[in-house]
C-alpha cells in the first residue's frame, strides 16, 4: 500500500519533530495529542522550524504553507483510521504505551504499520498488546528529529520482513538513514549511550568535576558534539531515568542502576531543557 498520510501520536518533542520531517518530505500529516493546547504549541513550533528553512532559503514561502496545510490535528484516536502508517511517539512509560496501542489496534484498518518512537521498551511487548504483532515495529528517531540524520528500526519477535522492508524505506523517504537494530533493551544506542550519561551523573554526585567541566572533558576529549550532562538536559532527565529503570529490569544488570542525583532531580521536577532546569539552568534572565 502508497503511504501518503502519516499518523503522529504524541504532539511532544519528538512527535512534533517525526511531524514536521514527514511534512517537509511531501506527506500529509495527522498529529494527536491530549489537549488542544499541547497540539497549538507544536503547530507553532512546527511553524517556526520551517520558517528557519525559509529564511535558509532551503524552502520557499509557498512549500512552508503547503507543508503546513498538509498538518492536521486531532485530540481523537479514531483520526488515525485515514492513516497509511502510524507512529506512536508518546512519554516513555510502558504501560501507557500497551494501552495506545491497543487502542490503535481497535482504529487503524488491518494490515496498516503501527510504528512507535520507544527508545527503550522491547518491541515484542507492544506488539503482543495488538492483534497485528506482524505489523508492529519500531522506528526510534534521534532528537532533534529535523536534524539527525538516524533513525533505528527495530523488528519484534513477530515483525514481518514486509513490515521490516516498508518502514525502512519510509524512513529513507523521510531523508533519514535507516540502521537496523534488534530486539533487547534500548537497542544499540540508548544501551551504549545511557549507561555513559549515567556514569557522567555519578562523576558530578561524587565530586570528580563540575557538570561544563565533565562536560567539556568528553566534547575535547571524546571529540562528542555534545557532554553527556547538557545531553541528557536535552533529552529530558525523565526519559533519561524511564530508559535505564528498562535496561535494569529488562537486562537484570546493576551497571544499568540510575544515579541517585539523576533521580532526585526528577523528583524535583529538573527535567532539562523542557522545564528550563536540569545539570544546568536554562531560565531566561
Amino acid at each position: 500500500m502508497a503511504i501518503s498520510r502519516i499518523g503522529v501520536l504524541g504532539a511532544g518533542q519528538m512527535g512534533s519533530g517525526i511531524a514536521q520531517v514527514s511534512l517537509m518530505s511531501g506527506f500529509q500529516v495527522v498529529l494527536a495529542d491530549v489537549s488542544d493546547a499541547v497540539l497549538a504549541k507544536s503547530r507553532a513550533g512546527i511553524g517556526k522550524g520551517l520558517d528557519i528553512l525559509v529564511r535558509k532559503e532551503k524552502i520557499t514561502e509557498q512549500d512552508r504553507e503547503r507543508m503546513m496545510a498538509g498538518l492536521a490535528t486531532t485530540t481523537s484516536l479514531a483520526e488515525f483510521a485515514a492513516c497509511d502508517f502510524t507512529v506512536e511517539a508518546a512519554t516513555e512509560k510502558e504501560e501507557l504505551k500497551l494501552d495506545l496501542f491497543r487502542e490503535l489496534d481497535g482504529v487503524v484498518p488491518a494490515g496498516r504499520i503501527l510504528a512507535t518512537n520507544t527508545s527503550s521498551i522491547p518491541i515484542t511487548k507492544i506488539a503482543a498488546a495488538t492483534k497485528r504483532p506482524d505489523k508492529v515495529v519500531g522506528m526510534h528517531f534521534m532528537n532533534p528529529v529535523p536534524l539527525m540524520k538516524l533513525v533505528e528500526v527495530i523488528r519484534g519477535l513477530q515483525t514481518s520482513q514486509d513490515t521490516f522492508v516498508a518502514t525502512m524505506e519510509l524512513s529513507r523517504k523521510l531523508g533519514k538513514e535507516p540502521v537496523p537494530a534488534n530486539d533487547f533493551p534500548g537497542f544499540v544506542a540508548n544501551r551504549i549511550l545511557m549507561p555513559m550519561i549515567n556514569e557522567a551523573v555519578y562523576a558530578l554526585m561524587e565530586g570528580v568535576g563540575k557538570a561544563e567541566d565533565i562536560d567539556a572533558i568528553m566534547r575535547m576529549g571524546a571529540n562528542h558534539p555534545m557532554g553527556p550532562l547538557a545531553l541528557a538536559d536535552l533529552i529530558g532527565l525523565d526519559t533519561c531515568l524511564e530508559v535505564l529503570n528498562v535496561l535494569q529490569q529488562g537486562l537484570g544488570d546493576p551497571k544499568y542502576r540510575p544515579c541517585p542525583l539523576l533521580r532526585k532531580h526528577v523528583d524535583a521536577g529538573y527535567l532539562g531543557k523542557k522545564t528550563g532546569r536540569g545539570f544546568y539552568s536554562y531560565e531566561k534572565a
